[in-house]
């Protein structure tokens, strides 16, 4: 009766220690699943910040190209009225010539 009252006992103090190391495993893959949690959101915020900082610089190259395309048809603006006060007949022969082809396009 003595060594079933030991086997019982190394079984209890297994059965204990096997639930310790249950607890001490659920209690690491507790931890695990909140570091992966808290990476994911820093990835999630890191991809958001760049992804904003695209956005911006996209929209200040867009900016600056529309910016510069229309100095290029001010110039070219310039360049016409110019152009026409300086000789106006024969700005007014190229507008009627233009006309002309372009009525005889729209005909067909």
């Amino acid at each position: 009766m003595a060594a079933t009252a030991a086997t019982k006992s190394g079984a209890k103090n297994e059965t204990d220690e096997l639930k310790a190391e249950i607890a001490k495993l659920r209690k690491e893959l507790s931890d695990l699943a909140k570091h992966v949690s808290d990476v994911g959101d820093m990835s999630a915020r890191t991809a958001r910040k760049a992804a904003t900082a695209k956005a911006e610089k996209l929209r200040k190259q867009g900016e600056a190209a529309f910016d510069e395309l229309r100095e290029s048809a001010l110039g070219y603006e310039k360049q016409l009225t110019a152009s026409v006060r300086e000789k106006p007949v024969t700005s007014l022969a190229i507008a009627a010539g233009v006309g002309f082809v372009l009525a005889l396009l729209a005909r067909r």
